[in-house]
């Protein structure tokens, strides 16, 4: 089923509400599941190498191939607007939101274009001061309150685009 098309069978055709998942190193991966299948969305998990997915038809696991941003390119292609894209991925944050998608990151931060430029400019000096030793730790793990504030801001979104987009509304009935 190619992305943006309603495999649950109630779209007719309508573009309707998807989740992408920037998949590869993913933590919240169940998490969207939940959410999705509460809703009944569309799930496209975006990834360089095969990973085991639930068997939904509704679950999709698109395998890109090994290159520079292949599955960020993947994703862009892809992605409309009013989609929502999860990933911790900055640049492809950006990307996303240039295309009109709502951009969640696995710490329940909603990126939007007033914060996005900070983002940017935040993860760039972190990479110069990784790149100088400066810095030698990676990000701290996920934690449990990480992993609700996610839950809580996928809701609110979902909830917030199907108000805005009634068409969307169809799949929840």
């Amino acid at each position: 089923m190619a992305p943006g098309l309603d495999s649950w069978g109630d779209g007719e055709g309508l573009h309707l509400l998807h989740i992408f998942v920037d998949a590869d190193a993913c933590p919240v991966k169940h998490e969207v599941y939940r959410v999705a299948s509460r809703y009944r969305l569309d799930v496209t998990l975006v990834t360089n190498s095969w990973m085991r997915v639930p068997k939904e038809r509704w679950i999709v696991l698109e395998v890109v191939e090994d290159g520079f941003d292949a599955a960020d390119n993947w994703i862009v292609e892809h992605v409309q607007p009013c989609d929502i894209v999860v990933t911790a991925d900055i640049p492809l944050a950006n990307r996303c939101l240039k295309e009109g998608a709502f951009v969640i990151g696995p710490t329940g931060k909603l990126f939007t274009e007033h914060n996005i430029g900070e983002a940017v400019a935040t993860r760039d000096l972190l990479s110069e001061l990784r790149g100088a030793g400066a810095i030698t730790a990676g990000p701290p793990p996920l934690q449990k309150r990480d992993r609700s504030r996610f839950l809580q801001q996928l809701d609110v979104v979902v909830q917030s685009i199907s108000r805005q987009h009634p068409f969307n509304r169809a799949q929840q009935d």
